[in-house]
């Protein structure tokens, strides 16, 4: 599907969005692991956590979900029943990898697949942790999907120090370790995403250059309420716009303001970005609250590479913000964008040469100078979400206007996107 889009002059109104995507998939199978109701409120509606809810839903948990509330069944310890299929995780890195660490735990072999992007996307990183707990994994060529995840009478507690920063699997090994006595470590020396700590209210430890998370079947769940902030990836889009266009004042209403998910903001803010936080109220550990942003006259600044795992999500939009900022942008430090749903490098490289910019391309990042002249041919979103999402702003603040080719892979985060845009756009 090709999308068009014509310039936006300025940008009033207020917006909320449908639950934060990482801290959604993490409620539903930590409410599945708890024996009882739990009930959801203001999930997320994305492919990608369908994709969790429906690998849920063929593990015998059921699941109603209707207008942001999702009841969840769940079925206690080791309660999964083995599926009568593969598992199927559309395009989602995060229903896999979490998932990976239940079911290692669990007393059946389970297959999980994915489509394309996801079969090519790199598992070894929690296929080797998982392994050293004892599971048994096997994937494609020993690293990519489909995982075949066998029964394992030899699972046991660990202390792991992570060798590269993921959230996700740092999140496989604590849901693996809620299935096991001994505690369960996990070492981080730089800071990750911590909602599956929150959710589990789990014991941290932080010393001057580790955070280091615990876990064992003490911390195992029971059923509860979660309230899912609204998710401050998806308004990221949306903020950037408003700092870029004239006249503009957009209220963000009940988005996380998580401190590991906020660094975007506190980006922006360096760059000279108006933008004011209030804070609401906290659920399940989880801050949330309002993001007030105005149009602001924004300058490049330094991006250190020890904050990129604290923006990763954010660093294509973050490029549109540079280009328009006085001074060049620069990014290093960020390799790990090369193995998202598209190579994101690549990916920025190949749209924005398309504007008249100089960029130029690095291993771990890119730099982008210059002037944007007039653009004459379709972005592509190379099936990524947050590609096509990016390049729909870029368009919208341009003379020309823009087209995105493919743009309908926005549905695995933000399916409202269109209409968010143009209820707040003038």
């Amino acid at each position: 599907m090709i999308q068009s889009f014509k310039k936006i002059n300025s940008v009033n109104g207020t917006v909320k969005f449908q639950g934060d995507k990482s801290i959604s998939h993490r409620a539903l199978l930590i409410s599945s692991l708890a024996k009882g109701k739990s009930v959801i409120k203001n999930l997320s509606g994305s492919d990608d956590v369908n994709s969790t809810m429906s690998c849920l839903n063929a593990l015998g948990i059921q699941t109603d979900f209707n207008e942001g509330v999702c009841s969840v069944y769940g079925k206690g310890f080791k309660g999964y029943k083995k599926p009568s299929v593969y598992l199927f995780a559309g395009n989602s890195g995060s229903t896999v990898r979490l998932l990976s660490g239940i079911l290692a735990a669990q007393n059946f072999e389970t297959v999980i697949e994915g489509d394309e992007s996801l079969s090519n996307r790199p598992m070894k990183r929690v296929i080797d942790p998982l392994t050293q707990m004892g599971a048994i994994i096997e994937g494609d060529d020993k690293v990519r999907l489909p995982l075949k995840i066998f029964h394992s009478e030899k699972l046991k507690a660990i202390n792991y120090k992570m060798p590269v920063a993921s959230a996700q699997v740092k999140s496989a090994l604590l849901l693996a370790g809620l299935h096991l006595v001994e505690q369960t470590s996990v070492i981080e020396t730089t800071p990750t995403r911590n909602h599956t700590e929150n959710l589990l209210g789990l014991k941290i430890n932080k010393g001057n250059n580790h955070i280091i998370s615990t876990v064992s079947s003490a911390n195992y769940p029971e059923p509860k309420g979660y309230f899912i902030p609204g998710d401050i990836s998806s308004a990221m889009y949306f903020i950037v716009l408003t700092l870029l266009t004239e006249n503009s004042e957009l209220i963000v209403k009940h988005v996380s303001l998580n401190p590991t998910r906020i660094e975007c903001l506190n980006v922006l803010k360096r760059m000279g970005g108006n933008i004011q936080i209030e804070e609401k109220g906290i659920s399940n550990n989880e801050i949330f609250g309002d993001v007030i942003v105005k149009s602001s006259d924004l300058k490049n600044v330094k991006i250190s590479e020890e904050i990129v795992p604290l923006i990763i999500d954010e660093i294509p939009i973050l490029t549109v913000v540079g280009i328009f900022a006085e001074g060049n942008f620069e990014l290093r430090g960020a390799s790990e964008l090369r193995v998202k749903e598209s190579d994101r490098i690549k990916s920025i490289f190949k749209n924005l040469s398309k504007t008249g910019l100089i960029v130029e391309e690095f291993e771990d990042g890119f730099l982008v100078d210059g002037q944007l002249r007039n653009v004459s041919e379709s972005f592509e979103s190379y099936d990524d979400h947050r590609i096509a999402m990016t390049f729909a702003i870029l368009s919208s603040l341009i003379e020309e206007g823009g087209n995105v080719n493919g743009f309908e892979c926005v549905s695995v985060s933000n399916p409202e996107f269109l209409k968010q845009l143009y209820s707040i756009a003038n």
